[in-house]
């Protein structure tokens, strides 16, 4: 049995481990949450690295969402790509994708590629409906130098993905291609975009895989 001092001492101590704790609580709900970009941004995709998992062994960082795998093939040929992001926070809007072709060589179909999951946010498409074409029994959804697959395709367009077709693009030459964009939901969104030629990842001029990172508000 402790003695009176003993108890004392313990009570004590109970009565600065109560406040420690409260302060402690108090400082992590007062830290301030980050804000939104107010403005988008394309980043070139970063490469996976290593973390450590709960053995403290390493292991790969997980993909964050919208992400993703880079084909099995990258394709030598090195293209520029600039994306022009201008969607309303609360609307619709448009995606415009630059890529000049900074070789002698013609790219005959060039593939933009991005996760089709994205849809639930923004759903991205080449071009309105022709209530024309509706009228004339012709394909709405087609226009010349242009293919809009989900995957899986029959050129080997993977599961989960959306592939839009647009070509050629001639050797030295730069190719604008518009998106149109449909806002689904509200809230700033962040995806992988790829672009390709006959299942191969183009090369960016630092000799990475033109895959971007794309931010919309």
């Amino acid at each position: 049995m402790s003695s009176p001092a003993e108890r004392r001492r313990e009570g004590w101590k109970g009565a600065i481990l109560v406040p420690a704790v409260v302060l402690a609580l108090a400082g992590c709900l007062a830290t301030p949450s980050a804000s939104p970009s107010p403005s988008a941004q394309v980043t070139p995709r970063p490469t996976p690295s290593a973390s450590l998992d709960t053995t403290g062994s390493p292991g790969p960082t997980p993909e964050p969402p919208l992400s993703l795998a880079l084909p099995n093939r990258q394709d030598p040929r090195t293209v520029s790509v600039r994306v022009r992001p201008d969607v309303a926070a609360d609307g619709d809007g448009e995606l415009t994708v630059v890529v000049e072709n900074g070789t002698d060589r013609r790219i005959r179909e060039l593939v933009l590629r991005w996760p089709t999951a994205l849809r639930d946010t923004l759903f991205l498409a080449p071009f309105k409906p022709s209530e024309q074409r509706i009228r004339e029994f012709g394909p709405p959804l087609h226009q010349d130098w242009t293919s809009w697959v989900d995957g899986p395709g029959e050129h080997g367009e993977p599961a989960g993905t959306t592939s839009l077709g647009w070509g050629p693009l001639l050797p030295n030459a730069t190719l604008t291609i518009p998106i149109l964009v449909t806002r689904r939901a509200a809230g700033d969104v962040a995806f992988d975009l790829q672009v390709l030629a006959d299942e191969r990842v183009l090369t960016l001029p630092g000799d990475g895989p033109a895959e971007l990172r794309v931010s919309v508000p």
